[in-house]
């Protein structure tokens, strides 16, 4: 593709055998069969139905479908709807998902202008903007959506905002020269515009040079059809444990047919044994639980400004150890902000201006007056600067409107790239006076006089030394400094170039976009909890260094890059110096797409944030995708799996503090569904081995598994977080949910609540009929599961967590006991659910029985609870002599 930003005016016209009069009509045809269309295209996508059949073949679900079909077979029609309508539900979960996060093209596509004005045949005409082909020449003024890329071949004051495309929040100032070199950053390409910018200012007659796929934008299409999204390490997990489970639960199911057939029951009555297991074995609502878990977790976040797009990005928030942030907006406050002004040969921090000096006076008025924006009532219109110099006088009680009405503008020359400078003329205490502001080293070579206290004198080469130092340690800080200048005319006249020359100068004012008062706390908290903040903006780097160090992203030993920089850094070099950088200035897509790709390769989990265009493919490549609710574009939104809306960096860190605290709860929830599941499952396996009657009837194992077990799973996924939640560190992405502690907590635990569900059992068969053991099991196993709630609430005790911090627990353990109840004592219910009416003496063991696993493993936690307060305050013990020492020594 060739580069057009390194070739002469001339010469790009000629490249398309076009002059300023335009395309002729016929050159249009030819151009857009060679072309094509100005608009952006996307692969074929998989069908709905394509979608929703895939969600099937997931192993775990075939084993589930196979078990309905042999429940139809043996005629439990109430497993086979059950089991049927969990899966269908969850793939309908699944296809939505899917489709929402294959929009972010179809947004693309909307940011086409639906005109664009263009000449030919020598005539102005308006055209729809997929008809612009290349070789067109295109029209611009202010308000305009640039709708394809270009070479500027005539500019007047023309001034775009690409921060769509680059993140760079001012202005950019346009101009028609050459740019001598053959590498330049699509921010510093002057001469061009691209597709999807907007004109602020001014106007440019444009040399069309790229459109649709070709174009900067259409670029980002591709990036985004070849980047592939992520699974959250909870589905991944998810997907481990399922295979596992499903490779368990076929041979514990094969074993058991087998034993049942060896010792002569018929191949039917099998078969509903091994059904039985498989139902009993499968945790039916797991993937529900976790679905209306992270639903909840959700919408606690949303109520803190985080709007999740993506159910499972929750978690995967909790396991972030890298988020690249934008600068503008997301870290700053997005509003330009004077920080000191620099008159009489003192340097004034903002809040100590003080007016009584005369000169401040008439630099803060005179900033007021050669201006062309306004602030009302909040409603701030123009060129960001300019508003900050608006509200600085608003901060001292000057009256933008009165002041103006007061000395009017009678002439002005508008701010042009080129002279960097704008002057207005003003009738001030009987003297016409023009005021000039603008670049300092412009301003500078046309200052004759200086303006101080001690009246007004020749300016010198000493005072032009130290008002560059000064412009120096300003720029060094990040901070953008305009010059302020006057001139006294002898007449009112029109103004023309030949006046601005002979300044008196009055003095400078510089501003920044400063970050916001959260984003040091935010940023103290992500280095506490182990997470690397990295800065990553289209801005120049002594700028995004200078507010980096001031939120403390900028550490000792940290270093900041540059785009160019990064382009001559091979992949090695890069994963090298990865972890020291912490600044990227003026990036293109490309290069987020490899920084969040290079700190993956180091199996990190990556939370990017955006707002652009430019932003969509690295939020789509990230493994947590974060775009600003406020300033982001429909693309970035899309894209993300994560909405901030309130465009705020330290509402990240709060989200990652609640998915942390999500993650806990649905683990603790999988372990009170799969710690139930197993006491289940070595039940039945004790019954088959000892060879004694099946335990439990196919509805029983249905009644705990999707009712006395869901309420108690999802009031564990609400239990609160606590206040050290972010002193851990982030979670391996490599490390699955079955860790071998927790399958042993499982396993414990789930052989407990068997025993003396057994032991229960037995007493039924000692007392009468197998329906009385069956029944008593049952209730056994029911009650012991619904009091194994409040175990999973936490790695502490119930006193430790607090009996009553959790309420939902307290409600899905009443709602489950009344449930139980009304089976065991209601002859109609008692009938449906295959229970035998029990004695009150039965009644007295099963509840005894039920309780007894939880007594054990809560004089378990307690005692390990004692035993960690101790270490711990043995431990604050020798840091406090350690400490003590250090003073000493």
């Amino acid at each position: 593709m060739k580069k057009y930003f390194c070739k002469s005016c001339e010469d790009s016209l000629k490249d398309f055998n076009v002059t300023l009069n335009g395309l002729t009509d016929s050159q249009v045809k030819e151009q857009l069969k060679k072309y094509g269309e100005n608009i952006l295209t996307e692969k074929k996508k998989k069908s709905i139905y394509s979608v929703f059949l895939d969600q099937f073949k997931d192993l775990l679900v075939v084993i589930l479908i196979a078990a309905a079909i042999i429940s139809m077979a043996t005629g439990n029609i109430e497993s086979t709807l059950v089991i049927l309508v969990v899966i269908i539900m969850n793939a309908i979960l699944g296809t939505v998902q899917y489709v929402k996060a294959e929009q972010s093209l179809n947004s693309l596509k909307a940011l086409s202008s639906p005109t664009a004005k263009v000449i030919r045949n020598s005539t102005k005409i308006e055209v729809p903007s997929k008809d612009v082909v290349p070789g067109d020449i295109l029209l611009l003024e202010a308000g305009d959506l640039i709708v394809a890329d270009g070479r500027i071949l005539e500019n007047f004051s023309l001034k775009v905002n690409e921060s769509s495309l680059t993140g760079e929040s001012e202005s950019v100032d346009k101009h028609t020269e050459t740019i001598n070199k053959d590498e330049v950053a699509l921010g510093d390409q002057k001469n061009m515009v691209f597709s999807s910018s907007l004109v602020t200012y001014g106007r440019a007659t444009i040399l069309v040079t790229n459109t649709g796929m070709n174009s900067e934008l259409g670029k980002i299409a591709t990036l985004m059809e070849e980047t592939q999204e992520k699974k959250t390490p909870l589905q991944v997990s998810l997907d481990d444990f399922s295979k596992k489970l499903a490779i368990g639960v076929i041979i514990i199911c094969a074993v058991v047919l087998g034993l049942n057939i060896y010792r002569g029951n018929t191949i039917l009555d099998s078969l509903m044994f091994a059904v039985a297991l498989a139902v009993a074995a499968i945790p039916e609502a797991l993937s529900s639980i976790v679905t209306i878990v992270l639903a909840i977790g959700t919408q606690k976040m949303s109520k803190e400004h985080a709007i999740i797009k993506k159910l499972r990005a929750v978690e995967g928030l909790g396991c972030v150890s890298v988020i690249c942030s934008d600068k503008t907006g997301t870290l700053t406050q997005n509003k330009m902000t004077v920080k000191s002004i620099f008159v009489d040969e003192n340097l004034i921090l903002s809040d100590n201006i003080d007016l009584t000096s005369s000169l401040t006076k008439f630099l803060i008025n005179s900033s007021v007056l050669c201006n062309d924006s306004t602030s009302i009532d909040g409603n701030e219109l123009g060129d960001p600067t300019e508003v900050a110099l608006i509200n600085l006088a608003h901060n001292h009680d000057i009256d933008e409107i009165s002041y103006r009405n007061t000395y009017p503008r009678l002439s002005e020359i508008p701010f042009d790239s080129d002279r960097k400078l704008m002057s207005t003329l003003h009738s001030i205490d009987n003297d016409y006076v023009m005021i000039t502001k603008g670049a300092i080293d412009v301003l500078l070579e046309r200052t004759s006089k200086i303006e101080t206290s001690n009246g007004i004198r020749t300016f010198t080469d000493e005072d032009k030394k130290k008002i560059n130092e000064v412009n120096h340690q300003l720029s060094s800080n990040g901070l953008r400094v305009l010059a302020f200048g006057y001139k006294k005319l002898n007449a009112k006249k029109d103004l023309s170039l030949d006046d601005e020359k002979d300044f008196t100068f009055m003095g400078l004012i510089s501003m920044i976009d400063p970050p916001r008062e959260e984003s040091k706390d935010a940023v103290r908290d992500c280095i506490k909890a182990s997470i690397k903040p990295v800065m990553i903006t289209g801005d120049h780097k002594i700028t995004a260094s200078a507010i980096a160090k001031e939120i403390g992203i900028l550490r000792d030993g940290d270093i900041a890059v540059e785009g160019l920089e990064l382009d001559k850094m091979s992949d090695s070099q890069l994963l090298e110096k990865l972890e020291s950088i912490s600044v990227y200035a003026r990036v293109s897509p490309e290069h987020k797409i490899r920084i969040v790709k290079a700190w993956q390769s180091k199996n990190k989990i990556v939370a990017m944030t955006g707002d652009g265009v430019n932003d969509a493919p690295a939020l789509k490549q990230a493994n947590i995708g974060i775009a600003m609710g406020i300033t982001g574009t429909e693309v970035s939104k899309d894209a993300a799996s994560m909405i901030l809306t309130d465009d705020n960096f330290a509402t990240i860190v709060k989200s990652i503090s609640n998915g942390r605290n999500i993650y806990s709860n649905i683990k603790n929830s999988i372990r009170f569904l799969l710690s139930g599941n197993t006491s289940g499952i070595l039940a039945v396996l004790y019954s088959s081995l000892m060879a004694l009657p099946i335990p439990f009837a196919a509805v029983h194992l249905l009644f705990i598994n999707l009712l006395t077990d869901s309420l108690p799973a999802i009031a564990i996924g609400m239990e609160k977080s606590t206040k050290d939640v972010l002193r851990d560190k982030p979670r391996d992405v490599n490390e699955s949910i079955l860790t071998k502690s927790f399958i042993k907590s499982i396993l414990l635990e789930g052989l407990l609540i068997a025993i003396f569900t057994m032991v229960s059992f037995h007493i039924g068969l000692y007392d009468g009929p197998v329906g009385t053991a069956s029944t008593m099991a049952f209730a056994t196993l029911c009650l012991a599961r619904l009091f194994h709630g409040f175990n999973c609430r936490g790695k502490k005790s119930i006193f430790s967590l607090g009996v009553f911090n959790n309420k939902f627990s307290w409600i899905a353990f009443i709602t489950g006991l009344v449930l139980l109840n009304a089976v065991l004592f209601i002859p109609n219910l008692q009938n449906l659910f295959e229970v035998t009416p029990l004695s009150s003496s039965n009644v007295i063991y099963i509840y005894l029985f039920a309780f007894a696993p939880t007594l054990i493993i809560q004089i378990y936690k307690i005692i390990r609870d004692i035993s960690d307060k101790k270490n711990n305050h043995s431990s604050t013990s020798t840091d406090r002599n350690l400490s003590s020492n250090k003073h000493v020594a």
